[in-house]
């Protein structure tokens, strides 16, 4: 609360997918509504991406995925429409090592690594909320 009695409401949101494989795309599209959402309420948004989940961040995998069987949106699509309005999509480096070939390359929406501690430190922060899939 702040002095006026009003909350305040955190503005800062991180979702961490990592059950959400490729193999299982329709569980994919939540988080990314979600942090659709959540960016069109202003939020900063972060997505990271672990486990098998990196996957989606390889080039082509999301491309050819798609979260309902009338095939009317590629999780690619969200993936860029997020990216587009500001989420930083990351990819686990840990996730990076063991689930993407040296000779794989991420699509260019990718903002880069950030591993489980900067996901952890999002969780411990006041000024974040976490939401996990």
């Amino acid at each position: 609360m702040t002095t006026d009695g009003a909350s305040q409401r955190p503005e800062n949101v991180a979702f961490l997918i990592w059950a959400a494989t490729p193999e299982r795309p329709e569980l994919c599209v939540t988080p990314l509504v979600h942090a659709l959402a959540a960016l069109a309420l202003d939020c900063t948004v972060e997505i990271h991406f672990a486990g098998p989940a990196v996957r989606w961040l390889v080039e082509g995998v999301a491309a050819e995925r798609y979260p309902t069987p009338a095939r009317e949106k590629a999780i690619l699509a969200f993936l860029r429409e997020a990216s587009a309005a500001g989420a930083r999509l990351l990819a686990c480096s840990m996730a990076r090592a063991s689930w993407i070939g040296p000779d794989e390359s991420l699509i260019v929406e990718c903002h880069g690594a950030a591993g489980a501690t900067a996901f952890v430190a999002r969780m411990l922060d006041p000024a974040w909320r976490t939401g996990v899939f």
